[in-house]
């Protein structure tokens, strides 16, 4: 995979974020909190999975000293778990940009919520990053249904590069 390929791959990540992220902003105070049958618990429980997982694979690649799962400690609003969601966006984005090429076959140290440490090669960790937000939004959208959330729009990585084509970007 090349850089344009990563790039592609953080921008249609983000542009997917973003929506996911709309939808967040139409939903009242008790869906955000409802209690739901699925992986996490609720609505803003599956949210801060996906912003979790998207900041620490982040700090991981950035070697950000000491990083720590948002999941584990966040405690604030909807309104700020969205803050932290956008500027890791943009975080991402920096850090796509500016990650040589020849780095993507480097391995990359990481640490489980449970403490144990693993590595894996960027490469990898930047497509299974990619994977499992999509997996998670997914889940998003299942929770939001639960709770009558019904204004989607799709946010498939072909509609991303149909989208893409369409404007020229």
């Amino acid at each position: 995979m090349t850089k344009r390929d990563f790039t592609a791959l953080a921008d249609y990540s983000n542009w997917a974020d973003g929506i996911s992220i709309k939808w967040l902003k139409q939903i009242n105070a008790e869906q955000w909190e409802q209690s739901v049958v699925s992986s996490f618990s609720s609505i803003r429980e599956t949210a801060i999975h996906i912003v979790s997982a998207k900041k620490i694979w982040v700090d991981f690649w950035t070697k950000v000293p000491d990083p720590v799962y948002l999941s584990s400690e966040f405690k604030g609003t909807k309104n700020e778990l969205i803050e932290i969601w956008e500027n890791t966006s943009k975080d991402l984005k920096n850090f796509v940009e500016n990650f040589p090429e020849e780095d993507y076959k480097k391995s990359v140290t990481f640490i489980y919520p449970n403490g144990r440490e693993g590595q894996m090669i960027f490469w990898q960790t930047f497509l299974h990053f990619v994977n499992h937000a999509a997996y998670h939004r997914g889940q998003l959208v299942a929770l939001l249904r639960q709770t009558g959330f019904t204004n989607f729009s799709n946010t498939d990585l072909a509609t991303f590069f149909i989208r893409r084509k369409k404007n020229n970007i």
